[in-house]
């Protein structure tokens, strides 16, 4: 076994290291070649405890990234990635059959996708497309192309759009929009890069995870150009702020493994020790993302300080939407307004409303019309109560909102928007009083009170909101907002 250390010193940050362990089974080793021979079983600070998965493969590579994870497949076009998720961290919760199951289905996956969006036998054999728009005509039907005219309506509707597009809206959507705001132009981006990046992303997200998946991220990012176009936004963006803003929605819940950060936490989860306890999650959602851009060479040929300047600022953005910082971010936003002190000349104060925009386009659900909402409202649920199994079944203490015994969807969801939701956007309405936020905040009056209605029917009245939010740590609750 060969163990190579590089450390590497960039803008904003301590340090970073990337580690490589190569296992070497037959003399040759192919440096271009990725592999899924090993699992990594066990990481702690100074080990890795490292197993085969088939025997009959030349060579095992472990490509550690800024300290979190990556194994690599080799089967097929597309790259097998593995970080947090529990049928590689948390086997003893799963079955073996399972596991084989589930990693068949996104090879599979992968093919497909990669023969879908490449198009291997235009792209390699030199045949050059004359521009972009010429890929959208030959990847959606004329259903999903109506609709990205739209893309722009706050009614839009994602789960629609997912169907039209088999199941690919994160690659459809995103590719469109860095089209319609010009970044291929801007930016000279390489189509076929940009492509192999977004399908990259979209893989990395699981579909199993009923809320935390690809099409979340799809509808982020929707939200996020819908506050892009916001006037006061629009008419001082610059590309840059913009670009950011995509990238950072379509990545900011990249490779979430379907439970929360608690659930680590208690587990002594390999990320939980390596972010030391601290927004987990969302700082490996930022590396993954940061591990994609390099692998894809998406930027490969601006300056290495923009490259290090942009991975920065995506961080930014991506730590930003931990819910555990939700009063810190509230309080500086309505001091801000309170002193009428933001000046979007300033790109400190652009990328500090960045930042806000994408908080508010992360927790949107309850600002969407009752259709699309009640269904966004019951797949998170189903994913917290999917952990409160796990939890019950192995003793590890059920988490507050997932114990299907004793939660309902409309506790959750009156609880999460008094809480979480409400403060945020009414706060939003104060920076851009715009036709867009009163419609977000009617669309959230009447969904709340859609929910207490099917609260009163359930319980002939009860509480208005969860008292597990009351439980939760107080720094994870915002003040009450102060309307002006």
């Amino acid at each position: 076994m060969m163990v190579r250390y590089f450390w590497m010193f960039g803008t904003n940050y301590m340090y970073a290291v990337e580690i490589s362990i190569i296992v070497l089974f037959c003399f040759c080793f192919d440096p271009v070649g990725i592999s899924t021979l090993c699992t990594v079983i066990n990481s702690s600070p100074g080990e890795l405890i490292i197993l085969p998965e088939c025997q009959n493969k030349i060579e095992c590579v472990l490509n550690i990234t800024s300290g979190d994870v990556r194994v690599r497949s080799r089967a097929g076009f597309e790259t097998e990635r593995r970080g947090s998720h529990p049928y590689i961290d948390f086997r003893i919760f799963h079955s073996n059959s399972e596991i084989e199951v589930s990693v068949s289905a996104r090879n599979v996956r992968r093919l497909l996708s990669f023969q879908r969006y490449l198009r291997s036998s235009r792209f390699f054999r030199g045949i050059t497309v004359p521009n972009s728009s010429n890929i959208l005509d030959d990847d959606y039907n004329g259903q999903a192309k109506c609709m990205l005219e739209k893309v722009g309506n706050w009614n839009f509707d994602i789960f629609l759009f997912d169907r039209l597009t088999n199941g690919n809206s994160l690659v459809s959507l995103t590719f469109h929009l860095f089209n319609l705001h010009g970044l291929i132009e801007h930016f000279q981006l390489d189509t076929m890069k940009l492509r192999r990046f977004l399908v990259m992303v979209q893989e990395d997200y699981h579909s199993q995870n009923p809320y935390h998946n690809a099409v979340h991220a799809a509808d982020v990012t929707q939200a996020m150009h819908c506050y892009l176009k916001e006037p006061k936004l629009s008419e001082s963006l610059t590309p840059w702020d913009v670009l950011l803003s995509l990238i950072a929605a379509a990545t900011h819940d990249l490779d979430h493994p379907g439970v929360n950060q608690p659930f680590l936490i208690k587990t002594n989860h390999y990320l939980a020790t390596l972010y030391k306890n601290t927004s987990v999650l969302e700082n490996h959602h930022w590396r993954s993302a940061v591990g994609l851009l390099r692998e894809s060479g998406l930027f490969a040929h601006m300056s290495l300080e923009n490259r290090q300047l942009m991975e920065s600022q995506i961080g930014d953005l991506i730590l930003a939407t931990d819910i555990s910082q939700q009063n810190e971010y509230l309080s500086m936003f309505r001091s801000h307004l309170d002193r009428g002190d933001l000046c979007l000349e300033d790109a400190n104060h652009r990328h500090f409303i960045l930042q806000m925009a994408l908080k508010c386009a992360d927790i949107c659900n309850p600002c969407r019309t009752w259709e699309l909402s009640k269904q966004w409202s019951e797949k998170v649920t189903e994913e917290f109560f999917h952990q409160g199994d796990i939890e019950k079944k192995y003793h590890l203490g059920v988490s507050p909102l997932c114990d299907r015994q004793t939660e309902t969807i409309a506790n959750i969801q009156i609880g999460f928007m008094t809480y979480l939701v409400e403060p945020l956007f009414a706060e939003w309405a104060r920076f851009s009083n715009t036709r867009l936020s009163q419609t977000m905040l009617g669309h959230l009056g009447l969904n709340k009170a859609s929910w207490k209605g099917v609260q009163r029917e359930q319980s002939g009245g009860g509480e208005d909101a969860d008292p597990a939010f009351e439980e939760m740590d107080s720094d994870i609750l915002p003040q009450e907002p102060r309307l002006s």
